[in-house]
């Protein structure tokens, strides 16, 4: 039995310098699954720990990079390089599209793969700081948003300070860090409409006018949740390339991504193909959300280890409820549940 890199339950989060720096360095998990022989011959105790670490396994399966992933990585790395040398009215990137579907997921991977790429060019610059990542903080105000910034770094907090010393000692840091590349995830909470959302907004700009960096945007459906309205609205629309995504139609891609999870499966007894038999069924369960086929997939697989069957198929698969989300743009007809596709 081979195991590496399994899962942490005590990962610092992504929006910590050590949590980033955590994640940029971790690596797909993988696990051997033992042979029928192998398994017999385990005792009760060493059964019952190789389940629980292909049940891991299983909780994170792989990442699967899609089109819409890989135009968001392209786009970011040609914006870096194209505002290396500007010293003002750098151009940025927002990142739109509907809930669960694969924002965050597509701006971490851009934000690891610039950074390693960093790492790569420049190895003895162990106090860079390539990439920043943050998440606007809900009815925030300029003051909370400096300091996720400085959460980030560990910077000390003093309760007397303003905000602008907070964001002139976040601006000194980064600029010494050689910081080009700074993602802010949930800018829908930034709301133009009201005072404390223009105030944000403001202080985003000072940010991008005091750093020599790269920002990207990601949020839900943000072209329509008023941050390109208003004079401040346009200001950061003529900044901004804007990508969406969204749910996958079913065509091929769907499928070559059916079968990328179903090649992670370590499964006993699961029939190679069974789920590539099924896209249009896990297509019409899921909406063509990525987010919910990962789901319905990796807790299948879990479910199948713990009740020994050791294969998904369908009767499984209608067993497993997902996200509400999906559950209500794709319900499911009763007849459905013991037909097939």
């Amino acid at each position: 039995m081979v195991v590496t890199e399994l899962p942490s339950n005590g990962r610092a989060p992504t929006t910590t310098l050590q949590g980033w720096r955590s994640f940029v360095a971790s690596t797909a998990p993988t696990i051997e699954a033992i042979d029928p022989a192998g398994v017999a011959a385990l005792s009760a105790s060493k059964r019952e720990a190789y389940d629980d670490q292909r049940i891991s396994y299983h909780s994170e399966l792989v990442i699967v990079e899609t089109s819409t992933v890989r135009r968001i990585i392209n786009q970011g790395r040609l914006l870096t390089m194209l505002n290396q040398r500007e010293i003002s009215a750098r151009r940025g990137l927002v990142v739109s599209g509907p809930w669960a579907s694969g924002k965050t997921t597509a701006i971490k991977l851009l934000g690891k793969t610039h950074e390693l790429l960093i790492q790569r060019k420049y190895p003895n610059q162990h106090d860079r700081i390539p990439v920043v990542y943050i998440t606007t903080p809900p009815k925030g105000s300029p003051k909370k948003l400096a300091s996720e910034f400085a959460n980030f770094l560990g910077l000390p907090y003093r309760p007397r300070q303003n905000v602008t010393d907070i964001a002139d000692a976040v601006c000194q840091v980064l600029t010494m860090a050689k910081t080009d590349l700074v993602i802010v995830d949930e800018i829908h909470n930034l709301n133009l409409a009201t005072s404390a959302g223009e105030d944000m907004s403001d202080h985003l700009k000072y940010f991008t006018e005091h750093m020599p960096a790269t920002f990207v945007y990601a949020g839900i459906n943000v072209e329509n949740s008023g941050l390109f309205t208003g004079l401040r609205g346009k200001q950061i629309s003529a900044r901004s390339v804007l990508m969406t995504t969204g749910p996958f139609p079913l065509t091929e891609e769907w499928d070559a991504l059916v079968a990328t999870l179903e090649a992670g499966l370590r499964l006993h007894d699961h029939v190679p193909g069974s789920l590539i038999a099924q896209t249009q069924y896990l297509h019409h369960r899921t909406g063509g959300s990525i987010s919910s086929l990962s789901h319905l997939i990796r807790e299948a697989a879990i479910v199948a280890i713990l009740n020994g069957t050791e294969r998904i198929d369908r009767a499984l698969l209608d067993e497993i409820s997902l996200d509400h989300a999906a559950e209500s743009i794709a319900p499911r007809p009763p007849a459905e549940r013991s037909g097939t596709q």
